[in-house]
Order: C-alpha cells, then sequence, then structure tokens
C-alpha cells in the first residue's frame, strides 16, 4: 500500500467535501426549477453557507463541467438506467450521480473506481438504505460503457 503524503491527504478530503456542497449546489439548482445556470445555484450556496477556500477551485470546477455537460451527462445516466428513469429518482440519488458521471466521463485527473468509491461514501451519508448499492450499479455501468464505448444498459 502507497503511503500518502500530507498534502495529498488533504487535497482528497478538500474534493470529498467540495463534492458534499456540490450536492446542496445540484439540489438547490432543481429545487429553483433548474431554470437558472447551476453556476447561479452555486453563488446563491456560496451567499449562504461558508465553503473553505481550499474546496471552491474543485467545487467550481465541478460546477462548469455540470453546467456545460448536464444535457450529455442525463443522457449517459439514462442509458445506465435499467428500469428507471432520472427523473424517477430521488433528488440527493440524482445529484450523487450527476456528480461521478461528470468525474468519470470529463475528470481524467480521478480514476473512475475512485470516482464510484466516492459517491457510493456520498450515497451512504446523504442517501437512502438502497442509495449506496444503486449507485455503485449505475455508476459502474456508465463507467464500463464509457471504457468500451457501448451503450450502458446491455
Amino acid at each position: 500500500m502507497v503511503e500518502l503524503g500530507p498534502e495529498e491527504v488533504r487535497r482528497r478530503i478538500d474534493r470529498r467535501r467540495a463534492r458534499s456542497w456540490g450536492i446542496q449546489v445540484l439540489y438547490r439548482w432543481e429545487s429553483n426549477g433548474e431554470a437558472t445556470p447551476i453556476p447561479e445555484a452555486l453563488e446563491d450556496v456560496l451567499d449562504h453557507r461558508l465553503i473553505s477556500r481550499s474546496r471552491l477551485p474543485y467545487l467550481r470546477q465541478l460546477v462548469a463541467v455540470l453546467d456545460q455537460h448536464r444535457t450529455d451527462l442525463d443522457e449517459q445516466l439514462q442509458q445506465a438506467l435499467q428500469n428507471w428513469t432520472l427523473d424517477r429518482l430521488a433528488r440527493i440519488d440524482r445529484a450523487i450521480l450527476r456528480l461521478g458521471a461528470a468525474e468519470i466521463l470529463y475528470m481524467d485527473d480521478i480514476p473512475p473506481k475512485a470516482t464510484i468509491q466516492e459517491a457510493v461514501q456520498l450515497a451512504e451519508q446523504y442517501g437512502g438504505k438502497d442509495s449506496p448499492r444503486f449507485v455503485n450499479g449505475v455508476l459502474d455501468a456508465l463507467y464500463k460503457s464509457s471504457a468500451t464505448g457501448a451503450p450502458a444498459a446491455e
């Protein structure tokens, strides 16, 4: 096992907490009817909450990817969902899946398996009792389809 230095440990903690803030941003965005861009939901959260400066760069990167690629992310997730539609999911689960999909599909600096593990931990923390297994299955299907180029719901 590779031992991580304190700087890498801090970076991972900041990314994990930025993802949690990302869930709140997406939740606020959906609560406002999705009419405004996701970055506006981020600014609304920043107006009301104190977020560590060390977490803001990654949170802003996530929000930018989510805003720029939302339609594609939702289409890819929909393909990975079997017998479900995105709009039928709990808002928290949907937010976690969108964050995970953004990292898997558009953020090459994070290994997809690490993204899936982080998403499962978020689902354990914020979702329902079946959320971790559900999130794991959907993101794993998305990852496998993106790695092979095949549709996710084969």
